[in-house]
């Protein structure tokens, strides 16, 4: 669960995005057909092809949080823990897209103190009775709420329209929400499986640069270099911190190493939060 933040991005508006120069030189006249024609299709074909990651995503994730509830309702504690954050990082790759309805995105992501405690639902909800209170009974309602709103959530997807604005949002936002929370270790406070979390928010990132590349680089081939080594260079990171292809619980994270993880997500946010200025014309 994350806020939205940079207005500086929020700005960006499809035209500029994809646009061409209204000042270009008159020797470029001949040309200019042919510039504006294929941003065009481009920004049809790139939010195509996020709105069908981002559903993708979201259908996986539903069946992964049935696995998980079931798991929560026989009373199998050691495989529920197993799911808990595989099922996760589903929903933490497509939050751009999940987090557009807003009456779901609490009862799903809400961490406690997030809502009143009455309101409090979700895999958070459940999370803090696997790991605090080792147990699995008086969750099951908590479970089945867990899978209908998830669901739910499918099913209202297919509604969203995906524009330019949500792919760059998206993208820093993402990072945003590393940064600020899951660097904190605060996203998944009882269980400490917050790297699967912080690798998912990366990975909805990446996916979101990469369906923009083409694009980007017919405007700044520099830039787009400099993001992706940014991304190898978190990726990298993220790499160090797995144990038998599992991450590692966030608390065996030594405080040198937390504050490595924050810096590379800071240089990569910078140079991605210049993807919708850059591609302006």
């Amino acid at each position: 669960m994350r806020m939205f933040g940079l207005s500086s991005v929020l700005l960006i508006s499809t035209s500029l995005l994809f646009g061409c120069s209204a000042n270009e030189q008159s020797p470029k006249k001949d040309t200019k057909p042919k510039e504006t024609a294929a941003p065009a299709a481009d920004l049809e074909d790139v939010t195509k092809a996020y709105r069908d990651f981002a559903i993708g995503e979201i259908s996986q994730f539903v069946k992964a949080t049935e696995e998980f509830t079931n798991a929560v309702k026989s009373g199998d504690i050691e495989k529920a823990k197993e799911l808990y954050p595989t099922a996760r990082m589903y929903y933490e790759r497509s939050e751009p897209i999940a987090e557009v309805f807003g009456d779901l995105d609490p009862k799903i992501d809400a961490r406690e103190g997030d809502v009143p405690e009455e309101e409090w639902t979700g895999y958070h909800r459940i999370e803090k009775g696997l790991w605090e209170e080792n147990t699995t009974k008086g969750y099951e309602e908590y479970a089945d709420q867990l899978l209908k709103d998830t669901k739910l959530l499918r099913a209202k997807v297919e509604t969203v329209e995906v524009t330019p604005d949500v792919l760059i949002t998206g993208a820093v936002d993402l990072l945003n929400e590393v940064s600020t929370s899951k660097v904190t270790g605060e996203e998944d406070r009882y269980s400490h499986t917050d790297l699967y979390d912080f690798a998912a928010n990366v990975q909805g990132a990446e996916k979101i640069y990469e369906l923009l590349q083409p694009a980007l680089e017919k405007k700044d081939q520099a830039l787009s270099e400099k993001i992706g080594e940014h991304f190898n260079q978190v990726n990298q990171l993220l790499e160090k911190h797995k144990k038998d292809d599992k991450y590692i619980l966030y608390t065996e994270l030594q405080d040198s190493e937390i504050k490595e993880l924050s810096q590379a997500i800071d240089a990569l946010a910078e140079p991605l939060s210049q993807l919708g200025i850059v591609m302006e014309g």
